[in-house]
């Protein structure tokens, strides 16, 4: 048996469009700078001289037409997989996503398949300003139509694609750019990740933590600080933001009575909102406690490291909302 390898998460997903290139003809990659330069944020570099630029292509900086040709391009029978290269900028295209790809299927009565993915970098962290940090993943998720992944493990990044191209369905895959340098081990043979289901990082009976995204890391962080002091935190990734998981989520808090909402985004109108809701709705006599979120202060993400830093849920504001839920 091979042994597991090391990797990163971005190794972990030019792995999975290397192999979703090699295995279907029709699929192909197009956005802005990810043949020659390798992805704004290095994601496909070298895919370009493997497969050549007919299915590794750089397209104009136009968000909205190059994702209403990929719409095209998944009307006609194709499999494009497109780039946008930050969440920011995916509102150029909301009419395309919205109006269109999410839209079709309804419209002509189930006769048309709008069978596209759509990858985008998302979240702050890493000192890029406003227009190029924020988390609206959300606003997607909101969307009837569409499905909404958000990869938070090496495993994911790696085995989340293909289910996204069998979909008949528009598929939004959101990459947090504070995870593109996480390392670790990923077994070396090709397997298949659950997309339908949350799934339980880290089992517990005191405490539900439920996140997704680049928040996982801060919250299993927060779940070993807590475990210092006595208290079991199970944390929950959500990995598909919509449709969501809702039994996972309530068959947790049914199990730990207490839950803590951990969401990048702002905390008005937020996923954390619509989580809190359906545990309001579906588990509110096994609470012991009202749900807490997390959530970033809702300002435009700042430049400077340590405003960004304080705008942005961190390890030690989770530690305290667990503590103001079961003390």
């Amino acid at each position: 048996m091979k042994q597991p390898e090391r990797t990163t998460y971005r190794e972990a997903m030019r792995e999975a469009l290397r192999e979703a290139l090699r295995s279907d003809d029709r699929v192909f990659l197009m956005g802005e700078d990810v043949g020659r330069y390798g992805g704004c944020f290095g994601v496909s570099l070298g895919l370009l001289e493997e497969f050549g630029p007919e299915r590794v292509r750089d397209t104009p900086l136009s968000e909205s037409a190059f994702v209403g040709a990929g719409i095209g391009a998944a009307l006609a029978g194709m499999r494009p997989i497109v780039e946008i290269m930050t969440v920011n900028f995916s509102l150029l295209a909301l009419d395309q996503i919205l109006n269109n790809a999410a839209t079709l299927r309804h419209m002509s009565g189930g006769q048309l398949a709008v069978p596209l993915v759509i990858r985008m970098t998302t979240g702050a962290g890493r000192q890029l300003a406003a227009q190029h940090s924020h988390s609206l993943e959300g606003w997607y998720a909101h969307i009837p139509g569409i499905r909404v992944l958000a990869p938070a493990t090496l495993q994911d990044a790696r085995h989340m694609l293909p289910s996204a191209l069998a979909d008949p369905d528009p598929v939004l895959i959101f990459e947090h750019g504070s995870l593109y340098n996480v390392s670790g081990e990923l077994p070396s043979t090709v397997q298949t990740v659950d997309a339908d289901h949350a799934a339980i990082r880290r089992p517990g009976t005191d405490i539900s933590l439920i996140t997704y995204g680049g928040s996982l890391p801060k919250a299993l962080a927060a779940a070993d600080e807590l475990a210092t002091g006595g208290i079991s935190a199970e944390v929950i990734d959500l990995r598909t933001l919509r449709p969501l998981d809702h039994a996972t989520v309530t068959s947790s808090v049914a199990r730990t009575h207490r839950a803590v909402v951990i969401d990048e985004a702002w905390r008005t109108g937020s996923l954390a909102a619509e989580v809190s809701a359906r545990i309001a709705e579906d588990a509110f006599y096994d609470l012991d406690a009202p749900v807490e979120r997390v959530c970033s202060a809702e300002v435009p993400i700042p430049y400077a490291r340590q405003l960004e830093e304080a705008a942005l849920p961190q390890t030690a504001d989770i530690v305290a909302a667990v503590h103001g839920a079961v003390d």
